[in-house]
């Protein structure tokens, strides 16, 4: 991070990137650093609070499916508890659209501060529900009421945040600056799978499952808190403050965000989507589907399931570092292409190194589960900013990146859990992660734009020169 801290002070927003027309002053260099450092950091909370609640409710699937959905069947409570889970995902492109529209006409700040709090808020009320043995049907209800509620403001902070990092970061740069909120991704999953672990460590099953599983959901009250601190004390970005003085002086009208992004994007979006299946499925199957395959289908203990996905988020988390430099160097789409080929190649290999008990081969088995996700991720992440204009930025990357994740990284856990459960074997599980990162692949290759030298304002059809990106 300090890196990108140093070269903020030599380096603002180059003239390349730089809007027509009127803007607000540019803010001195010590001025920008100390901007550009707040708004890594509140653009990354809201995402790591995020991941922190996948984190936590993958681990706790099983202590909530005793206390929503008992049955004499733990298989079919646990299946509902990913379907709960799922449909957070399903919501998503709604509360795309809604929180796109404010975050187009309104403002990055001030839409990302409300999706953090109904985000934060949602996730520590699951901490306070009754239980399905305190008041029958009610419980699972809602739950399921609070799962929407996430869903919807989840469908708005992921893509506003990347809009957000991305319109501070300076040209040439932007693939290291959003690095930082793909690591924010893997850093909220370990504190949530780590607060998790420990608590139930301390506790102990018997604790647990009588309502000890609700302490990981409360945490999420001060980090809300905490977060919501952050994003206040942000101002807006400089494209958007640009893009508000535009319109002022008439040069841009502030049409409706969402109709003009369906009739004019729709192309961009739809392309995205079919880039953006594997990453969004290979993801979610490692967190929410991997450990508890491991743990009931092979015996493993908790820990040692635990610790092994640990120890491969950790790498992860440390790893986009590098890779997001190498997109500002050589482009998003040869590290796009090549997690995305890697994962028909490595799948195979990463399922059968994980049935060996061995803790070395099952760790090395979980790091190659994940190497596509450590290739692809952050150029998924920037590039879904640098395809869109800036005034249709936020609705437009809501429904790209919305549309597959919903359908695929929301079924992900339900649809593995489905096909191990009527196959009876974990082939069947990478016959279907394989054959999405087909057709991403194929997507990637032939149908994405190349991104990374694309005037920001504009969006990824209108290019700069390489001098005047890498200056």
């Amino acid at each position: 991070m300090s890196g990108i801290e140093g070269e903020t002070k030599r380096e603002a927003i180059p003239p390349a990137t730089a809007p027509s027309g009127p803007r607000a002053p540019e803010p001195e260099p010590e001025q920008l650093k100390r901007e550009t450092r707040k708004a890594l950091l509140g653009g990354s909370v809201g995402n790591f609070i995020e991941q922190f609640d996948f984190g936590i409710y993958g681990y706790m699937a099983p202590y909530l499916a005793a206390s929503f959905f008992p049955s004499h069947d733990p298989v079919a409570s646990l299946l509902s508890v990913y379907l709960v889970y799922g449909l957070s995902f399903f919501i998503r492109p709604l509360g795309g659209i809604l929180f796109g529209r404010f975050g187009d006409r309104l403002g990055r700040r001030s839409t990302l501060a409300w999706s953090l709090i109904l985000m934060g808020l949602g996730t520590a009320a699951v901490g306070l529900l009754p239980t399905h043995g305190s008041v029958g049907l009610l419980a699972p209800m809602l739950l399921v009421l609070l799962r929407v509620i996430q869903g919807l403001s989840q469908g708005g902070e992921f893509p506003g945040a990347v809009s957000f990092i991305v319109e501070y970061a300076p040209a040439g740069r932007r693939g290291r600056y959003t690095s930082a909120l793909s690591s924010s991704t893997f850093v909220g999953l370990l504190a949530g799978s780590g607060v998790a672990a420990l608590v139930s460590g301390l506790l102990g099953d018997q604790t647990m499952t009588g309502g000890g599983w609700r302490i990981p959901f409360l945490i999420a009250l001060p980090l809300t808190v905490v977060g919501l601190l952050l994003r206040m004390r942000i101002r807006e970005t400089p494209e958007f403050e640009a893009l508000t003085s535009r319109r002022r002086g008439g040069d841009e009208r502030a049409k409706a965000p969402f109709s003009e992004t369906v009739r004019t994007q729709w192309k961009p979006i739809l392309v995205y989507a079919g880039c953006a299946l594997a990453p969004a499925t290979i993801a979610p199957t490692f967190i929410a589907f991997i450990p508890s395959y491991l743990k009931r289908n092979l015996g493993l203990s908790g820990s040692q399931a635990l610790l092994t996905g640990t120890i491969s988020l950790a790498v992860v988390a440390l790893m986009v570092f590098p890779v997001g430099r190498l997109t500002d160097r050589f482009g998003r789409k040869p590290l796009f292409a090549w997690g995305c080929g890697l994962a028909i190649v490595l799948m195979p290999f990463s399922v059968l190194l994980m049935h060996n008990h061995g803790f070395a081969i099952l760790l090395l088995g979980q790091l190659l589960f994940m190497v596509p996700i450590w290739l692809t991720n952050v150029s998924l992440n920037v590039t879904l900013a640098e395809m869109f204009p800036t005034r249709l930025r936020y609705s437009a990357s809501a429904l790209a990146y919305n549309l597959p994740f919903a359908i695929f990284a929301g079924s992900a856990p339900l649809v593995s859990g489905s096909l191990l459960s009527s196959t009876g074997t974990i082939w069947s599980v990478v016959g279907y992660l394989s054959g999405l990162a087909v057709i991403s692949t194929v997507c990637v290759v032939w149908g994405l734009r190349e991104t990374y030298r694309s005037e920001l304002r504009k969006g990824a059809g209108h290019s700069v020169s390489p001098g005047e990106i890498h200056r």
